[in-house]
């Protein structure tokens, strides 16, 4: 049986048993990042459309989110402290910096909440910690898959950006992309820039043109966000690289998609977020109110490459505003 196929078999048997239970009214509190971080808002159209079976059931659902990222593990923490004294009975959260966070989610434990990673993290973190589940991307794989891309299409020297260095989630990805790239008989080197540039087109492009003309050989580029691919768009053509060098992106926006159709972006790297949050919070509710348990872990939600092939079946899930 297909992964997909024992998901749809177990979600459909959660329903069934939840039909026949009674509801214990579950609240649950899911840490975010920023407001201005788009990828982030596909993940609250997921939180939004998991809510109302929540609600129904005499429940709640609060999205904590990140004002910036400027001081970026402390602020998470804080969030995870803030989630407990609501005294929620389920937390969804990613864990982007394991040597912050891991203390304040086994506190969270400890007090009686219940536990999913989702985004970041992976399977082993959230048995090591104690969590029900992980829903998410595996980021390590997702990097393997854009190195094996860059390779194949004859890219022998990639930069990976990252914008967001030391959280696990990023330097998994930038880490995946070099091995692929080195395997296929290529090279990689990670570009990390500070945190606080994060958002801030004009540094990020600034950054990535100074690179690109240091050094002539550079003929790939990935960042770890859409955003910074649009920033990267820019420093390729005006460090004059346009056609020399490939484009790539994890997750995606409007922007980068325009870019694949148009043949100015080769791929992006998506992880399903709108499943992330819709799974991991239906799981977690069905989980507290009714006692069920998903016979599926980790819960993958990606990854997956979007390019010229697919990009127009991409483009109308993009319409209905859940990819």
């Amino acid at each position: 049986m297909s992964y997909m196929k024992t998901l749809a078999k177990a979600l459909a048997t959660t329903a069934l048993i939840s039909s026949a239970s009674a509801a214990m009214s579950a609240d649950i509190a899911v840490i975010g990042g920023s407001n201005d971080d788009a990828f982030w808002n596909i993940i609250k159209k997921g939180i939004d459309d998991a809510t109302p079976g929540v609600v129904a059931n005499g429940g709640s659902v609060n999205y904590l989110r990140l004002v910036n990222y400027d001081n970026f593990a402390p602020d998470v923490v804080q969030l995870i402290r803030t989630a407990i004294s609501m005294e929620v009975d389920g937390l969804v959260i990613p864990n982007w910096v394991p040597e912050a966070e891991d203390p304040a989610i086994k506190d969270a434990i400890a007090a009686g909440i219940k536990v999913i990673l989702m985004n970041a993290g992976g399977a082993d973190k959230a048995t090591e910690l104690g969590a029900i589940n992980y829903v998410g991307s595996d980021e390590y794989v997702a990097g393997l898959a854009g190195g094996e891309y860059f390779g194949k299409g004859g890219q022998k020297n990639v930069l990976c950006i990252n914008t967001l260095p030391g959280a696990s989630n990023t330097e998994a990805r930038c880490k995946g992309v070099i091995d692929g790239v080195t395997t296929a008989g290529g090279k990689g080197a990670q570009l990390p820039l500070p945190t606080t540039s994060f958002g801030d087109a004009t540094a990020v492009a600034e950054a990535i043109k100074a690179e690109l003309l240091k050094d002539e050989s550079i003929d790939g580029v990935i960042t770890i966000s859409a955003g910074d691919a649009d920033s990267a768009a820019i420093a390729v053509d005006q460090a004059g690289k346009a056609g020399k060098t490939l484009l790539g992106s994890f997750d995606m926006n409007q922007a980068g998609l325009d870019r694949i159709k148009g043949g100015t972006q080769a791929f992006a790297i998506d992880q399903q977020p709108y499943l992330q949050s819709f799974l991991a919070v239906s799981l977690l509710a069905s989980h507290i109110d009714f006692g069920t348990d998903l016979p599926v872990f980790p819960v993958l939600t990606g990854p997956g490459i979007v390019d010229a092939s697919n990009i127009d079946a991409t483009l109308a899930g993009v319409a209905k505003g859940a990819r």
